[in-house]
């Protein structure tokens, strides 16, 4: 393990586990299959790690429901404690957790001390609400004895976690999970599995027992899930990615009627009025597309600006844009990394000229970068068409697509005019219409003249197509527990 500041490249590598973590051991695959883990930035091999077959899924299952009883039994404030130590170590440990996600996932240095800050949250936020679990005791309408309403953990959880932010999406599932006293499997993205694996090897430091979180990472990714999701003794499925893949997944989910947390796709609107303030604006547009490289199922998708002020909105983003450096993410000065592979790529590239073959324009970027790397130029286009693909998919890259609204009517019809419903971001100076906005707009999160909403201390979580339960907040360890009624009658 390394010691914060962190060492250099090779030696944080070298650093990290790279077996499965199963019962509190890290082991060899079965056959002792590995796969390659690579820098999106330079296509250079970071490690090669064990690979997880379908029994050791099952192994790992095995594991947790192994340890579910005694970790349920486990004094909250032990419980507390635990994740209290942990958190303690990710700040420890901050720049190693920093660079790892840079080298594997590609996201500026920057960026990626925001995100352990984010991500380490979560750790303390549910470090305290683990001795707050509480019920209710009462006699009941008729007199006739004492209702006792008590939580009890929901039991052993399987989480699948992305790749686009692989330290916060852990600790967003882990921490309430180990708080409400279950147990865990989780499948971290092959793409970025190394981050995950890293804060594992923390929670152990912390004390945490063996089997209550098993880590099994694989190239097969619906192979190994399939049995641990169909295993009767699983009871709970978290799920974070596309909107495609979480509807397998809750189909599958259902044969056991599994509890379900499903964190799924975006197509945020931004929505700019007439009466906004411009520099707030354009402030939280830079946040709002291009954090993480646009790679965020919170990134705003569709830029709807009011026609009297979307030729100055235009103007002054692509402004900014253009004096955005692209490169690998541990360069001074970086703030567009690489785009995750080459798929990414091309699909940034596809959705702009589908848009310019309706007319768009392009005032800044545009295209995909040649060279050693996968990346794609920051991207302003200006006069997106309806119908456009731009206005339908999900982007997930560096490029901001301007649509025009004439009224509020208008604009509230095109922000909702998607199948999906996660966040939305309203800029206007008019308290009024920004009280009127969030009642009209269908997402489950809206940011009022501010372009990054995502809190540890907040619900999160998406409405319509964008997926089912929340994280995070007072709401998020309630994901993990089942209540139950117990009636004393009278003596």
């Amino acid at each position: 393990m390394t010691s914060s500041p962190a060492l250099n490249e090779t030696a944080l590598l070298d650093s990290v586990p790279k077996g499965l973590f199963i019962g509190g051991e890290w082991a060899d695959a079965t056959g002792r299959r590995t796969f390659d883990v690579r820098d999106p930035a330079t296509n250079e091999v970071l490690a090669s790690i064990a690979d997880a077959t379908p029994e050791d899924g099952i192994r790992a299952l095995d594991a947790a429901v192994a340890a579910q009883d005694g970790w349920a039994a486990t004094a909250p404030r032990e419980r507390s404690e635990i994740l209290r130590r942990a958190f303690d170590l990710v700040q420890e440990h901050k720049e190693d957790l920093a660079l790892l996600m840079t080298l594997e996932m590609g996201k500026p240095l920057a960026e990626a001390r925001g995100e352990v800050g984010y991500g380490g949250e979560f750790l303390r936020w549910f470090s305290e609400e683990a001795v707050r679990i509480s019920g209710r005791y009462g006699i009941n309408p008729e007199g006739t004895g004492r209702m006792v309403v008590s939580q009890r953990p929901v039991g052993p959880s399987f989480f699948v976690t992305p790749w686009n932010f692989p330290f916060a999406m852990a600790t967003r599932k882990i921490a309430p999970a180990l708080a409400a006293g279950c147990t865990v499997v989780i499948k971290p993205p092959a793409l970025t599995p190394l981050t995950t694996m890293f804060f594992v090897s923390l929670l152990e430091r912390a004390g945490l027992p063996a089997g209550v979180v098993n880590v099994v990472q694989t190239s097969t990714s619906s192979k190994v899930s399939a049995p641990i999701i169909a295993d009767p003794r699983l009871r709970k499925l978290s799920f974070t990615g596309s909107t495609e893949v979480g509807r397998k997944l809750i189909a599958q989910a259902a044969e056991g009627v599994l509890r379900v947390s499903m964190e799924l796709g975006g197509n945020a609107p931004f929505v700019v009025f007439e009466d906004a303030d411009l520099d707030k604006a354009v402030e939280g547009a830079m946040a709002a597309k291009f954090r993480n490289i646009g790679q965020a199922c919170t990134a705003a998708n569709r830029f709807i600006v009011h026609a009297s002020v979307a030729e100055e909105f235009a103007e002054r983003v692509s402004a900014r844009v253009k004096e955005m450096k692209v490169g690998r993410g541990t360069e001074d000065g970086v703030t567009i990394g690489p785009l995750i592979d080459a798929d990414a790529v091309s699909k940034a590239g596809a959705l702009v000229k589908d848009a310019v073959g309706r007319g768009a324009k392009v005032l800044a970027g545009g295209s995909a970068i040649d060279g050693v790397g996968t990346f794609f130029e920051p991207t302003v286009i200006t006069e997106v068409a309806a119908g456009s693909d731009i206005l339908r998919e999900e982007i997930f890259g560096p490029v901001l697509a301007i649509a025009t609204f004439e009224s509020e009517e208008e604009g509230i019809r095109l922000a909702n005019d998607t199948e999906y419903g996660l966040v939305s971001y309203v800029f206007t100076e008019d308290l009024a219409r920004g009280h009127r906005m969030i009642d009209a707009l269908e997402t489950g999160m809206m940011g009022l003249n501010v372009g990054v909403v995502s809190n540890a201390a907040a619900p999160f979580g998406g409405v319509k197509q964008s997926g089912v339960g929340r994280e995070g907040g007072f709401e998020g360890i309630h994901e993990y527990l089942s209540t139950k009624y117990t009636l004393i009658p009278n003596a």
